[in-house]
Order: C-alpha cells, then structure tokens, then sequence
C-alpha cells in the first residue's frame, strides 16, 4: 500500500507537470501499472494492514539483509548487491530455505524507504532571504576578494546584490537600507543564512 503523499506527488507529476506514465514509475520507483492505478484514484483503495505481515522463513535474516545493504552505500554502484545476489548470499553462506521473491520484495521496500525524499519549498510573496558571500573582483586593475550582500525575494525570483570590502555590521545594515529602496519596501519576513557579521 502505498501513502496518501506519494498519490499526491504522482498524480501531480503526471496530471499537471505533464510527466508521462513510465517516466514517473521510473522516477518514484514503481510499476507503470501502479502508476496506472494511482491516477485512477485520488487517495490510496483498500484497506490497511494493523501490522506488518510475519514472514517466518525472512524475519531471522532481515538484519544481515539490512547490513548487506548499508554496507553497499559506501561501494560504487556497480559494486553493489542485486536482490538476486543477496538471495544467494543469504542461501549459500546463511542456510536460508526461502525463495528469491520474498527476499527481492523485501530489498525493493527496504531501498524504496531510504530513498532520498526532496520537501518542496512555498515561498509566499513578500517574504524574503538574506546571505552573504564571497566572490573574487577586479577595481582599478587590482584583482581582489570582495563580499557581497544578497537578498532575494523567492516568490518572484527578484534579487538584490551589493559588493563590499567586507563582511561587517555595517556593510550588514547598508545591504538592507540599499535593498529596500530597490524593491520599493520592506518585506514581510527576512530569512538569513549563516552570516559572520556581528550584528
């Protein structure tokens, strides 16, 4: 059963972004027939388990399984275990009696968690993000290290940049006093990075 969240992020994916059926299994790491019963339904059909399901024969071989796949993280991929691998590893070297599907479901829904997940970030107008940085500039023929004061307002991807010879308090509070007169205002809400100014 798969949750209300990912229905949202297929259906979206493939209704409004235009992404087509077996771009999206590929990309959320599904079945093109999945993906096919998802954009049929709103919210996830059927019922819920109470609890996962007890699979004798896997159970007692889940945590050299898991280490298998931990340890692979820091092998190059093509160095990595396959289900199928896995299967004979745990056959071979652990006496498992079992078949490969339940060990290959088992590592499809172990990889599918730990899977990297983005939060997609809602900038609502009139908010806006302060940084500081560094770049390296020229002035009169010298070539030298300059910091620059940055605010953007996300929600419609204006920006503001000033250059000064470094990163103080005042440099600080003239980026803002010059960054409001650019855009005419104050903004509801300024996030900032990490900055060394003392303030």
């Amino acid at each position: 059963m798969y949750s209300v969240e990912l229905y949202n992020r297929v259906r979206r994916a493939c209704h409004v972004e235009g992404m087509s059926k077996s771009e999206a299994a590929r990309v959320f790491g599904i079945d093109r027939k999945t993906v096919a019963k998802i954009l049929k339904h709103s919210v996830p059909p059927g019922y819920r388990r109470s609890k996962s399901p007890v699979r004798p024969k896997l159970d007692p071989f889940i945590p050299i399984i898991d280490q298998i796949l931990e340890d692979d993280k820091s092998q190059l991929k093509k160095q990595r275990h396959t289900a199928k691998r896995i299967f004979e590893r745990l056959r071979d070297e652990h006496g498992f009696t079992g078949g490969i599907t339940i060990v290959t479901d088992h590592v499809r829904e172990k990889k599918r968690r730990s899977r990297e997940v983005f939060v997609p970030l809602s900038h609502p107008p009139g908010h806006a993000q302060v940084d500081f940085g560094e770049a390296v500039g020229v002035i009169g023929g010298v070539k030298c290290k300059l910091h620059y004061f940055a605010m953007s307002m996300p929600h419609s991807d204006a920006l503001f940049i000033k250059t000064y010879p470094a990163e103080t308090t005042e440099a600080f509070c003239d980026g803002h006093v010059a960054a409001f007169t650019f855009f005419g205002g104050v903004p509801v809400s300024i996030l900032y990075d990490n900055t060394e100014a003392v303030l």
